[in-house]
């Protein structure tokens, strides 16, 4: 059972986790707040490269059974129509916070991807969910002891009157992004061609990373044809498949101050509606 001095060191914990911008009070008025600050407030938390940190130590790790586990369930669900990759992408890398963005393990996120779509889509209560956490919690109290985590549910459910999105249906067989060959036309952009990357407006999401919007780079590859993220991520209908391209960028290009050699490159995947042509 928990103290007063107990959710007195929680409190302090969460809001030492918690992102702000130190020089603006909470929720400023308009006039304090600039276009610069706006666009840094309306960033994607996923969006983080090119930013400032630490050096990180690259571990080739194994994978942990339970993440192993978390992998299948999202790939079922898609599979079975629940959610298309895009969705989840978004509801577990981008609906999460800064904070919690950076604070929780990779497959930490898509467990609560998982939580937050089975509510929103009306599969499970969220009180139901959380009485069913505390039951394994009291299940496992004193850990595993060498013992299995082992399935118990309540009952077993009939799946036939599941709404499902109409992804699933069209894609059977086929897969994403497959299912799309041949529906986005010709190519605006061939192999070779200078191309910049418009600097559109960003709200929620893309996966256009910020440090190459406005540079310039060249065709390297025509990748596949698909919606742009910013539209299949919500399975909106009638979201129209484009060509995706890999384009190529010199490092220079990209990074301010950047003293590599002049031949470092980099290679990152961008549509077609956020490349516009270099005369």
């Amino acid at each position: 059972m928990s103290t007063a001095a107990d959710r007195a060191a929680q409190l302090d914990l969460v809001a030492r986790l918690r992102s702000s911008y130190p020089e603006l009070p909470d929720a400023p008025p308009p006039d304090l707040l600039d276009h610069d600050r706006f666009t840094a407030y309306m960033k994607p938390v996923h969006d983080v490269g090119g930013e400032p940190d630490v050096p990180m130590k690259y571990e080739n790790k194994e994978y942990e059974y339970w993440e192993h586990m978390t992998y299948v369930m999202c790939e079922v669900l898609a599979w079975r129509g629940i959610w298309l990759s895009e969705e989840r992408r978004r509801i577990g890398n981008v609906d999460v916070g800064r904070a919690v963005y950076l604070g929780f393990p990779y497959y930490g996120r898509w467990l609560l991807a998982v939580a937050r779509v089975l509510l929103e889509k009306h599969h499970i209560g969220l009180t139901e969910l959380a009485e069913r956490m505390a039951e394994v919690q009291r299940r496992f109290a004193g850990g595993l002891s060498g013992r299995t985590l082992t399935a118990k549910p309540a009952f077993e459910g009939d799946g036939t009157q599941v709404k499902r999105n109409s992804h699933v249906v069209h894609a059977l067989g086929k897969g994403d992004p497959q299912v799309y060959a041949g529906r986005a036309g010709e190519p605006k952009f061939a192999v070779g061609d200078p191309v910049r990357v418009r600097e559109l407006p960003v709200l929620f999401y893309t996966r256009t990373p910020e440090y190459a919007r406005g540079a310039t780079g060249r065709i390297a590859a025509l990748a596949y044809e698909s919606p742009a993220p910013e539209d299949e991520t919500w399975d909106r209908p009638g979201a129209e498949p484009e060509w995706f391209y890999v384009v190529s960028f010199t490092m220079a290009e990209l990074w301010h101050g950047y003293n590599g050699t002049a031949t470092d490159t980099l290679r990152t995947e961008i549509p077609e509606r956020w490349l516009e042509p270099v005369d």
